[in-house]
C-alpha cells in the first residue's frame, strides 16, 4: 500500500511539476544574461533538492505511521536516545547544506564581479523617478512614468504595459559588460530588472554596484522593489538593449540633442516668453511632475502636501523669488524635491508662472528663464 501511494504521488504530481517548471508562469524568470541563467539553474537545483528531501522525510514518516500503527500491534520502543541517530541527523543536513552552498557561492561571486566593465552607468533613485548618467559620455536624463492619469483613474482603457512604461528608457548595448553604480537622493529605492537577475538597493549617501551583460536585444521591464513612499507603485524601469551599431547611433543622436537643448536654454536667457505660451507649457509640466502631490486643482493633501491655490508663496509678489527658489532647490526636511536638475529653464519658468496664475491665483506675474537661471546660480537671493 505504501509503495503504491509513493509511486502514485511521484507519477501523478511530482514528475509533472518538475517537467513543467520551465513553462510555469509562477516560476522564476530565466532571463537574458549569463548570470540570470546561473541564478535560474541554482534556483531549480535547490528546488529539486527540496523536493527530494520532502519525499524522503514524508515518505519515511507515512511509512512509519502505517506500519507501526496500534491496530497492527506495534509497541513503542523504550530507548531514550541514540548517539548514532544523533550523529546521522546532524551530519546528513550538514552535508546537504554544503552541497547547496557550493553552487550558491559560485553564483553569488559571479553576481558581484563588477570588474573590467565596458560601460559604466550611474543610477540615482528619487521620489519617484530614476536618473541615468553615462560615464565618459555627455549623456544624462531622468526616466519618469509615462502611463497617463486617465488610465490610472480608470477614465481610459489600460494598455498592455500599464505602469511599466517610461518617457525616457535606459538604452544599453548588447554583448558588453555594463556596470551600474546605484545611489539615492532621498529614501531607499531598489533597482530591479528580473530578466537581468539584477536587484540592488539605492541608498542615500552610499554607492552600490551591480552589473549585467545582455545576450539578446529587446525591451526589458522592471520596477522599484523597495517601499519608497506613496508613489512607490509608479516608479517603473524600462531598458532597451540594442545591437552595438544601433546603440552608437542612439548615443550620438542623444548627445547632439542634449547639447542643442543646452544651447537653446542659453538663447532663452535673452528672450521673454509670452504669458499664454508659459501657461500652456506650465500646465503640462505641472500635471506630469507636481499634481501627484499638490493635486491637479492645486488644493494639495492636507497634512501632507500644502495647497498652492491661494497660498502666500504663489500669490504674494514679494515672494516670487522664494517661490522660484523652492521649485529649483526644493525644501529640506520635506518631500519637496529640487526640480532644478530635472527640468529645463523653460519648463521651470513655465510651471512657476502656471502656479502663480492658475486656480484663481491670477497674480499676472510671468517668470522668465533668466530669473530662474539667476536663482540657480545664487545671484538673485
Amino acid at each position: 500500500m505504501m509503495r503504491q501511494l509513493f509511486y502514485g504521488l511521484l507519477g501523478g504530481f511530482v514528475l509533472p511539476v518538475m517537467a513543467e517548471t520551465k513553462s510555469m508562469p509562477l516560476n522564476m524568470t530565466q532571463g537574458v544574461t549569463g548570470v540570470s541563467q546561473q541564478v535560474y539553474s541554482l534556483h531549480m537545483t535547490i528546488f529539486y533538492i527540496c523536493v527530494a528531501i520532502g519525499l524522503v522525510v514524508f515518505g519515511v514518516m507515512f511509512w512509519a505511521i502505517i506500519h507501526h500503527r496500534k491496530s497492527r500491534g506495534a509497541v513503542a520502543a523504550s530507548f531514550h536516545e541514540s548517539t548514532r541517530v544523533e550523529l546521522l541527523w546532524t551530519l546528513i543536513p550538514f552535508v546537504i547544506l554544503i552541497l547547496m552552498a557550493i553552487p550558491a557561492t559560485k553564483t553569488l561571486l559571479a553576481m558581484e564581479d563588477t570588474t573590467q566593465p565596458d560601460l559604466t552607468i550611474q543610477i540615482t533613485g528619487s521620489q519617484w523617478k530614476w536618473h541615468y548618467r553615462y560615464f565618459d559620455e555627455d549623456v544624462a536624463f531622468y526616466s519618469n512614468l509615462a502611463t497617463s492619469d486617465a488610465e490610472i483613474n480608470n477614465e481610459r482603457q489600460k494598455r498592455g504595459n500599464y505602469l511599466l512604461e517610461v518617457d525616457h528608457p535606459l538604452v544599453v548595448p548588447v554583448g558588453q559588460k555594463i556596470r551600474f553604480l546605484m545611489t539615492s537622493q532621498d529614501v531607499i529605492h531598489s533597482w530591479w530588472v528580473p530578466a537581468f537577475a539584477v536587484k540592488k538597493d539605492a541608498n542615500p549617501g552610499f554607492i552600490n554596484e551591480a552589473w549585467t551583460k545582455i545576450d539578446e536585444p529587446g525591451i526589458y521591464r522592471g520596477q522599484c522593489a523597495e517601499l519608497c513612499g506613496k508613489s512607490h507603485g509608479f516608479m517603473p524601469i524600462v531598458v532597451i538593449a540594442k545591437p552595438q551599431a544601433e546603440y552608437e547611433e542612439w548615443l550620438q543622436t542623444t548627445k547632439v540633442a542634449q547639447r542643442e537643448a543646452r544651447e537653446e536654454e542659453q538663447r532663452l536667457l535673452d528672450m521673454e516668453m509670452p504669458m499664454d505660451e508659459l501657461m500652456a507649457m506650465g500646465e503640462k509640466v505641472y500635471n506630469t511632475r507636481c499634481a501627484v502631490c499638490h493635486q491637479a486643482n492645486g488644493q494639495g493633501l492636507p497634512g501632507a502636501f500644502p495647497a498652492l491655490a491661494g497660498s502666500a508663496i504663489a500669490t504674494d509678489p514679494a515672494k516670487k523669488l522664494e517661490h522660484i527658489s523652492v521649485v529649483v532647490h526644493g525644501r529640506n526636511g520635506t518631500a519637496m524635491q529640487a526640480f532644478g536638475p530635472q527640468l529645463s529653464l523653460k519648463e521651470l519658468a513655465a510651471v512657476i508662472t502656471y502656479e502663480r496664475n492658475a486656480w484663481g491665483n491670477n497674480t499676472g506675474d510671468t517668470v522668465q528663464a533668466a530669473e530662474v537661471q539667476a536663482v540657480l546660480k545664487g545671484e538673485a537671493l
